[in-house]
């Protein structure tokens, strides 16, 4: 069975404004925590779906070399095969594999070209045993419809996770001096694709594409909330426009949605 993108998270200098932000621009409800000792908010769609988490960096997690960004996790049977599995292939381990109660046991990783994601097994609580996560959806407001890989080498990077994760060949999409647009598929359909990194990109990163109501409202509220808009809206196949911009912290984010007007 392939792996999933099933949680997202962010890390943010500034919670407590990163949860006005992405609240506006992405229509999350945001609620605390229950894990001792840290600032973690899990954020919520209108729909009552959970998709995702957002942590406040301290200084310690600073200093050891955490940085503002988004991170995706992908679910494994088994964490610490997956981890030594990640390092035979040239990845690294960022966190080594550790349990959190009632929440399963995670690891944070780096593939072969620097790109940071989550490992984990997760534990569900009760009511949502043998459930699928629905923080990746294609079509759902306020979930994640598209995980984009940027990297420094696209070939070497298609063959790590399809190795890893058991993810299929999508087809691809040819995009002139930036090579093919790779598409990766599990055994649902299309989840997201691999691409060459801009000239001048400083690392390899994944970037996971949050699906909202109107592009034109969201890039409204995104202005308004004290974000930059990087690029778009730029119409893209299926009718979607997608939107990269930069919130207040200087995280880059990524939205995709219908132009309603």
């Amino acid at each position: 069975m392939p792996s999933h993108f099933i949680w997202y998270e962010l890390l943010t200098p500034d919670a407590k404004a990163s949860e006005r932000f992405y609240g506006d621009v992405i229509g999350w409800s945001v609620a605390p925590g229950t894990t001792p000792g840290m600032d973690y908010r899990h954020l919520t769609a209108p729909d009552g779906e959970s998709v995702g988490g957002m942590l406040q960096l301290t200084k310690q997690m600073t200093d050891g070399g955490a940085r503002p960004v988004w991170l995706g996790y992908i679910d494994v049977p088994d964490v610490d095969a997956a981890v030594k599995a990640v390092e035979a292939k040239g990845g690294t381990t960022q966190m080594p594999a550790t349990t959190i109660e009632n929440v399963g046991r995670i690891a944070m990783v780096a593939d072969p070209q620097g790109a940071p994601f989550y490992l984990m097994k997760p534990t569900p609580p009760p009511e949502r045993a043998g459930q699928p996560s629905t923080a990746f959806s294609r079509t759902a407001v306020s979930h994640c419809g598209w995980n984009e890989l940027a990297t420094s080498d696209p070939k070497q990077a298609f063959a790590f996770y399809t190795g890893q994760f058991g993810w299929t060949d999508g087809g691809s999409m040819p995009m002139g001096e930036m090579g093919d647009y790779q598409f990766i598929n599990d055994e649902t359909g299309m989840i997201g694709a691999v691409t060459r990194s801009p000239a001048g990109a400083p690392m390899s990163l994944w970037t996971y594409y949050f699906r909202v109501a109107d592009i034109d409202v969201a890039k409204t509220a995104v202005e308004a909330g004290g974000g930059t808009v990087v690029h778009g809206p730029q119409d893209v196949p299926g009718g979607d426009f997608i939107l990269i911009g930069s919130d207040p912290q200087g995280v880059m984010f990524a939205l995709v949605g219908a132009r309603k007007s």
